[in-house]
């Protein structure tokens, strides 16, 4: 069917709601409930694995493997027939209304994008990225009253999300367009014109007042953001600088926050737009001093892992039979360590 597709990549509490609602009320898009359609297909066994499943999974996993290596065209139809899985849901969903593009904004999907890639190459993909410190300070407040330390044992969000959306915009051979959310809310006509023309379609500037043309209270149920976006009918500027005030008052959670931020990867907070030298300076500005120095190491434990580890999966991808050896030991460690 060829749908023509839209994703929305980013982190939660991230500003991809408010976005998906204006891009939503354009005469040509067509959004929704975040249906986690990838998720599960990412994790059948032929990309990736999951740690338990009602099934054995390590078996299945090998046995789809097996049977992919022998179609006619490999993986290849592995992804034609994910495709085509999705082709009829994104495209029955889509025929419901007389709209041509399907937008996706599923969260998740941030660390599915390797996969999602492969079986969407052709889609758009607007990145949306939001200052870290700023996310994780929602994410506690939304959802474990402003418990940073339960909310990083439930889920360490920014070391997830921040090295797999840094990877997808180094990348070249998808198409992306990159969106700060300090720069939507600051100008939302501009960025929301950049995006319509990077998306292909024309641009609407009644779509920046999202609330006067879907209100939230006609907007269907779901499993997406449970707060929403507020009393708010466009974008505003109000939420930039919550975190700044909830650190300088909370000198715990500001110490909690230099450690989290530590273990990130420069490189990776450079690419997002969130330069390490200048991540800290609204905090600074408002206690009138610096805030987390940290003394260069010769060594860090954290940032030589991570390069062996890079370096490691790089040689894997070049060389098939250190690939195949790895793959060997995985499957035997998953064996072994099977509860």
């Amino acid at each position: 069917m060829g749908v023509s597709m839209l994703f929305v990549i980013s982190s939660p509490r991230s500003g991809s709601t408010m976005l998906e609602r204006m891009l939503e009320s354009h005469s040509m898009i067509l959004g929704g409930p975040e249906p986690h359609l990838i998720t599960p297909l990412a994790h059948l066994g032929v990309w990736d694995k999951v740690d338990k499943a009602p099934y054995d999974h390590i078996l299945a996993a090998e046995s789809q493997k097996l049977f992919v290596s022998k179609l006619p065209h490999g993986e290849q139809d592995y992804w034609d027939a994910c495709r085509a899985y999705c082709d009829v849901l994104y495209g029955r969903y889509l025929a419901t209304s007389a709209k041509t593009v399907c937008l996706d904004k599923t969260p998740a999907y941030a660390l599915t994008l390797p996969f999602l890639m492969k079986v969407f190459p052709d889609a758009k993909y607007v990145v949306l990225t939001r200052h870290p410190l700023a996310t994780f300070s929602s994410y506690a407040n939304s959802f474990f009253n402003g418990d940073y330390q339960a909310a990083h044992a439930y889920n360490p969000l920014l070391e997830r999300y921040v090295p797999a959306i840094a990877r997808f915009l180094r990348q070249q051979s998808v198409g992306h367009l990159h969106v700060r959310y300090e720069d939507l809310v600051k100008d939302p006509e501009t960025w929301m014109e950049r995006t319509y023309a990077y998306i292909g379609v024309p641009f609407e500037r009644d779509t920046v007042d999202y609330g006067a043309k879907t209100p939230t209270q006609n907007k269907p149920e779901g499993l997406g953001d449970p707060l929403g976006v507020g009393r708010h009918t466009r974008p505003t500027t109000g939420s930039i600088s919550k975190w700044v005030e909830e650190l300088a008052a909370d000198a715990d959670k500001r110490a909690f926050m230099e450690n989290v931020m530590g273990r990130l990867d420069p490189d990776d907070l450079a690419i997002l737009g969130y330069p390490a030298e200048s991540l800290w300076k609204p905090l600074e500005e408002a206690l009138g001093r610096s805030v987390a120095p940290r003394a260069k190491s010769s060594f860090s434990l954290y940032h030589a892992q991570r390069k062996a580890i890079v370096a490691l999966r790089a040689a894997a991808r070049r060389h098939g039979p250190l690939r195949k050896t790895l793959s060997k030991i995985r499957l035997a460690c998953d064996v072994l360590l099977r509860e």
